[in-house]
């Protein structure tokens, strides 16, 4: 009998440790995308006017980039670059998608994560911005989402939940496809309240949640803590501002919800800006911080794609340290597919697996180069970044909202000369611009019309 027992002790002692093991292959995910956050716009990327506490310890408990692209410089584009992992273009996004209900938008061909995730046996939700279609085709739950809480379109007010846009006026609130009403209820806390259940009902399950927050895209309306703390600031900073700090303690209590459940060692957190800040009239012609870059939303140059990004998985990444290589939003869907232990799928991925870099100060970007394409015919705006060179094609400077820079039609900057992109040495370098031409026309060619 004592025998029995110590074999039935050692198997409990497997089992617990297996079902650890377990939980530690195969994380749960949450992907949090915010919305036109500038290039330097928390305390741990530079800013000295803000406060980001939360954010700021999510980069202390993980890895922080300083060279993270995001795939596009618009919204629907880079998002269609998340969720699929591939160029916005070849995913058949190459701009915004439109915001009027029964408009197709992002293929249904396209694997996202969510299906990609859910065909191996995770829970999957969507919480806050689509912006990838609205038809019940190319809405969530049709993208490989089992639970869908938020708006279908760009921008909407954020007590009244109207498009935030133009007329005529559009209500824009759904729930797994059907349109709800939660009239004079502040959309962050409807998220952080869907969010907090989803994880909460799915705690003892591998789950993927993207919460694609919102903010602080316009309409800004920070809370009344934040509009207090920064009344001193200079519009368009103090708006900016409060709505970045209302962003930060929002996640904050997400954070708060995996410790009390005890599953925050158990949980892959990924924080990203969808792009740079906005320069339009509706976010006051600005507010947002591009550092030492040039450039802001809606524009190639680095203002307008380079991100704040943070990745945390306790116990199985780094924490505390800092990575400089080249990444790329795309790069998250390989990434994450290796961290669950799920097989990406069989087509072309331009995302490349970053878990060697998160692991590996020292390791090598898995990227020889990176291609932008934003905007459809001959005039679209293109980028392409190898090494410090960087080609723009048909490039647009929209750091000031209200000032449209005349530019050549090809810009050549070297980086590590000219981190602000201010002088284009085209003329200097002919055999530069031929080869980084040669990299875009095959991107090009590959992608098709």
């Amino acid at each position: 009998m004592r025998c029995l027992a110590g074999v039935a002790l050692i198997v409990f002692l497997i089992v617990g440790n297996g079902l650890q093991v377990l939980a530690r292959e195969r994380p749960n995910v949450i992907v949090i995308y915010s919305d036109d956050q500038g290039s330097f716009d928390l305390n741990c990327y530079g800013s000295d006017d803000l406060e980001t506490p939360n954010l700021d310890g999510l980069a202390g408990r993980g890895v922080r980039f300083t060279q993270m692209y995001s795939p596009s410089a618009i919204c629907s584009a880079s998002r269609a670059g998340l969720m699929t992992g591939r160029f916005p273009a070849r995913a058949g996004v190459p701009g915004n998608v439109s915001s009027m209900q029964g408009v197709a938008g992002m293929p249904t061909t396209e694997v996202t994560l969510a299906e990609l995730l859910k065909s191996s046996g995770y829970a999957t939700a969507h919480i806050g911005k689509w912006h990838l279609g609205y038809t019940p085709e190319t809405m969530p739950n049709a993208q490989g989402f089992d639970y869908s809480f938020g708006h279908m379109g760009g921008c909407i007010d954020n007590y009244s939940h109207f498009f935030y846009w133009a007329g005529p006026n559009r209500h824009d609130l759904w729930r797994n496809g059907t349109e709800i009403f939660q009239d004079g209820e502040f959309f962050l806390d409807s998220m952080v309240d869907e969010a907090s259940q989803f994880i909460k009902s799915k705690r003892e399950d591998p789950f993927f949640m993207y919460w694609a927050i919102n903010a602080p895209h316009y309409p800004m309306q920070g809370t009344s803590k934040w509009r207090e703390r920064y009344k001193d600031l200079p519009s368009p900073r103090r708006q900016y501002a409060e709505f970045v700090s209302t962003v930060d303690e929002k996640v904050g209590e997400i954070l708060r919800v995996l410790d009390d459940l005890a599953i925050r060692e158990d949980t892959l957190v990924i924080f990203q800006s969808d792009h740079g800040h906005s320069t339009e009239e509706r976010a006051f012609g600005g507010g947002g911080n591009s550092g030492p870059y040039r450039g802001a939303k809606g524009c190639l140059f680095e203002g307008g794609i380079r991100v704040p990004s943070i990745a945390s998985l306790p116990g199985v990444l780094p924490t505390g340290e800092v990575r400089d290589q080249l990444a790329t939003g795309c790069d998250w869907y390989p990434t994450i597919a290796n961290l669950c232990k799920v097989e990406s799928p069989a087509h072309h991925l331009d995302g490349r697996d970053l878990v060697n870099v998160l692991q590996n100060a020292n390791a090598d970007s898995p990227h020889d180069h990176f291609f932008w394409l934003l905007g459809r015919g001959n005039g679209a705006q293109w980028a392409v970044r190898k090494g410090d060179w960087k080609l723009l094609g048909n490039p647009t400077d929209r750091s000031d909202g209200k000032v449209r820079v005349k530019l050549p039609s090809r810009y050549l900057v070297n980086l590590a000369a000219d981190l602000s992109e201010e002088k284009n040495v085209a003329d200097q370098h002919p055999e530069v611009v031929e080869e980084l031409e040669a990299i875009v026309n095959s991107h090009r060619k590959s992608i098709g019309p």
